[in-house]
């Protein structure tokens, strides 16, 4: 579609009408789009625009840990353009390129389904207040590619990788991961609860997807919500 308010609103609305999954709807466009915590996601044309949905089976992992799924469809699907190899995740489902920014991930429970939207940074890198951001085009991948393109990769990577979520479990996919996010030991502010700041090492993650901070003092902590900051 050229324009909507939200690929992740008219996915809702698919969902409440029983379609299956494998539907992923692209708009040129978003005039509403949000990404993370209500933030408004500027969404220029040029970069891609995305939704799909995944049913909840009951022997399925928490529908929660899709973000850990989708993080992993669109970082191998950004790291199949680029001729570079810094392309690194950051919890709980940030893409980083070069360090910067490069992609959005919102997940949206509809009923019993989780409906994922996915912005990623193609040919625009639209500012973003107090983050460093890029596109595909900026990290020299080919001028030509365009978001129908890209959709077409990252909808089989998606596939494949919700595959794996269901059939070998979430502790193969938090291994996965683990193995393309910063390194362990890395520097890391958050906060907590009350909002006040927190600065410490990355230290993995739980069995359960929770960052595992180290404090100065050595005590590990679990974080399960919030904005994570590397350095």
């Amino acid at each position: 579609m050229a324009e909507t308010a939200s690929t992740n609103a008219d996915m809702k609305i698919r969902a409440q009408s029983g379609i299956a999954e494998g539907l992923w709807l692209r708009a040129e466009r978003q005039s509403g789009g949000v990404g993370r915590l209500g933030r408004k996601w500027e969404s220029p044309e040029g970069n891609l625009y995305c939704s799909t949905m995944v049913g909840c089976h009951p022997d399925d992992p928490a529908p929660s840990t899709l973000t850990f799924v989708a993080a992993l469809a669109v970082h191998k699907a950004i790291s199949a353009y680029l001729p570079h190899d810094d392309v690194r995740l950051k919890w709980p489902n940030d893409i980083l390129a070069s360090g910067m920014k490069i992609c959005g991930i919102l997940l949206e429970r509809a009923g019993n389904a989780v409906i994922v939207g996915i912005g990623v940074n193609i040919a625009i890198a639209p500012q973003v207040e107090g983050r460093a951001v890029t596109s595909l085009h900026r990290e020299r991948a080919d001028i030509n590619l365009g978001p129908a393109e890209f959709l077409d990769t990252l909808a089989q990577y998606f596939a494949d990788t919700v595959e794996e979520w269901r059939r070998s479990g979430l502790a193969a996919i938090l291994t996965a991961w683990q193995l393309n996010a910063h390194p362990v030991g890395t520097r890391l502010v958050t906060s907590d609860a009350d909002g006040g700041r927190l600065d410490g090492e990355y230290a993995g993650l739980s069995d359960d997807g929770a960052l595992r901070l180290r404090k100065a003092d050595g005590a590990i902590i679990e974080i399960h919500a919030g904005d994570v900051h590397v350095g």
